[in-house]
């Protein structure tokens, strides 16, 4: 099986792809999942419950259920601090969001909503708990941010942040998932709820500014002084998203007149969007089907940059290159950052996940890093954000955050707005965009080639791959070269990865199902070319058809 691109990928979308948003809402009130169907259960993935409600795989019932262990998982831990409630512009975000809040207030929770009712980026609710907590010992806040990330229109998602301010860790999410789980199957019997109009009026519902707030603070972990002086022009795709009136605040604050909002345009059908690889609608930066357009203005800007719906991701596209992929712009960023940042204490390490760029490696290693390899999601970094021992955490799904200047903590979630106004900074500290970089660092250690295969897997099929062992790796040669290692857990941390790597000293590939969606993905990378990462692939391919057959 293997990726095949439609023909109307890079395209406009046509009207008839559209998501009719008034049926999608109807449904996640009318629709009643059957606990008994695995697909319709609540399931944290690496990033939270995803669905759409035309699957009734995320419904009002859903989000009730969630909410409702959330609010008891906080008593159980003694969570008693202010939850802080983000959204993204998906049109089941702000139905999900009144469902949520219902139930969270009749619990007594402390709920911090946002200022009239603005979208949320999920850095700005990392970015918020953390600088609450800051100091405490006690009164610990946590937060929520509702949105499937940058998955279709039809999506809904939702996701828990504890007290560390990162992506909850499974520990976390088991326990939540099986509480909800026994709320549906009980027919939401101890479901605690208030009408939304009382619920937003109680004494325990508040109003935070986190745009002003996180905007505020961007000095603290970028060179803002740098980003103003850029000669260059700069361009911002928000994408319809939750920072769409994040970047105009930015550009006022910091007096960035080179810095242009391209839209601020939010439209629940994202019919603005070109379509993706696979002829679907998604808000991917890293994409350059959904990015089309934004590529197509390389000649007016610089760099021009965008951030998919909740602004976790980011995608930078470069006069110099176009489109970067993300593995080559988080080599840029680690080499860069830890080049530029004489703060940062002397033994903080280079975070990657296990699927992203060898380059990565070979920049840690020329800077005298150490790297600290981890499985895939991002909640592997948030320990060694927090304590300072990891200066930069990136994932090749165009996901990363860093220390602030002064080497403490700025986000535990990924960020996609700091990464997109680094490359600025980058350009204008050195006076070469990152495509440029990239190509020193190539012409330095080495030229990857890199693809991703996606293809559809059912649940069972997502059972067998996740439990891939070592033994099943009977030859001793990955496309000619002898294998180094075959790894079912992580280097950094030892955590078992959900899959398998195998590692050649120029080349490799990594074979796991997506803990998001039913699909599976083989990575791959090699350094000596198209053709060798063929055999790359073609060997990865085969290895997991037996696993499946078996």
């Amino acid at each position: 099986m293997s990726q095949k691109t439609n023909p109307l990928a890079g395209q406009p979308a046509p009207l008839d792809l559209l998501v009719n948003v008034p049926r999608l809402v109807s449904a996640y009130y009318a629709g009643q999942p059957d606990p008994s169907v695995p697909s319709q259960r609540v399931a944290f993935g690496t990033s939270g419950h995803r669905g759409s409600s035309f699957d009734n795989a995320f419904n009002e019932w859903h989000v009730l259920a969630m909410s409702q262990a959330i609010a008891d998982y906080r008593r159980q831990k003694g969570i008693d601090g202010p939850l802080f409630l983000g959204i993204d512009t998906h049109a089941l975000s702000t139905p999900a969001f009144n469902s949520a809040v219902e139930v969270l207030a009749a619990n007594g929770v402390e709920l911090m909503l946002s200022k009239d009712d603005e979208y949320t980026p999920t850095p700005a609710v990392s970015h918020a708990i953390l600088v609450y907590n800051r100091g405490r010992t006690t009164g610990l806040a946590d937060g929520i941010v509702i949105t499937p990330s940058h998955n279709p229109p039809e999506s809904g998602g939702f996701k828990y942040n504890p007290p560390n301010g990162g992506p909850a860790g499974t520990d976390i999410t088991s326990a939540v998932e099986a509480a909800a789980n026994a709320f549906l199957a009980a027919g939401l019997a101890g479901v605690k709820r208030l009408p939304l109009a009382q619920a937003l009026r109680a004494s325990s519902t508040h109003r935070h500014d986190y745009l002003s707030t996180y905007v505020e603070d961007l000095a603290q972990v970028l060179d803002m002084d740098a980003i103003r002086g850029v000669e260059i022009d700069l361009g911002v795709d928000p994408l319809g998203g939750a920072g769409v009136r994040y970047w105009p605040a930015i550009a006022e604050r910091y007096k960035l007149g080179r810095l242009n909002v391209l839209s601020q345009e939010v439209d629940p059908t994202f019919r603005f969007m070109s379509l993706d690889w696979d002829g679907r609608i998604r808000m991917d930066p890293s994409s350059p089907d959904a990015m089309h357009k934004l590529i197509g203005l390389r000649e007016r800007f610089g760099i021009a940059f965008a951030c998919d719906t909740d602004h976790d991701r980011h995608g930078i596209v470069t006069r110099s290159a176009g489109l970067l992929p993300p593995n080559n712009y988080l080599a840029v960023m680690a080499d860069y950052l830890f080049t530029h940042r004489p703060q940062w204490a002397a033994h903080a390490a280079v975070g990657k996940t296990v699927v992203s760029s060898q380059m990565i490696d070979r920049v840690a290693a020329r800077l005298g890093r150490r790297l600290y390899e981890v499985p895939v999601g991002f909640k592997w970094f948030v320990d060694g954000l927090v304590n300072g021992s990891l200066g930069f955490g990136g994932e090749e799904s165009a996901g990363a955050t860093f220390l602030r200047r002064d080497g403490t903590v700025w986000t535990t979630d990924k960020d996609g707005i700091v990464p997109a106004l680094l490359s600025a900074e980058i350009a204008a500290r050195t006076g070469r965009d990152p495509g440029e970089r990239f190509a020193e660092l190539a012409q330095a250690l080495g030229q990857p080639v890199a693809n991703r295969v996606d293809a559809a897997a059912t649940v069972e099929q997502k059972k067998k791959l996740s439990s891939l062992s070592p033994q099943q790796v009977l030859s001793t040669e990955l496309a000619g070269e002898k294998i180094q290692d075959v790894l079912s857990h992580a280097p950094g941390n030892g955590a078992a990865i959900g899959g398998v790597k195998v590692v050649t000293e120029n080349g490799w590939f990594a074979a796991r199902p997506s803990g998001t969606e039913n699909i599976y993905k083989i990575y791959g990378e090699s350094f000596l070319g198209a053709e060798h990462l063929g055999r790359i692939l073609e060997e990865a391919q085969q290895l997991v058809d037996k696993a499946l057959a078996d």
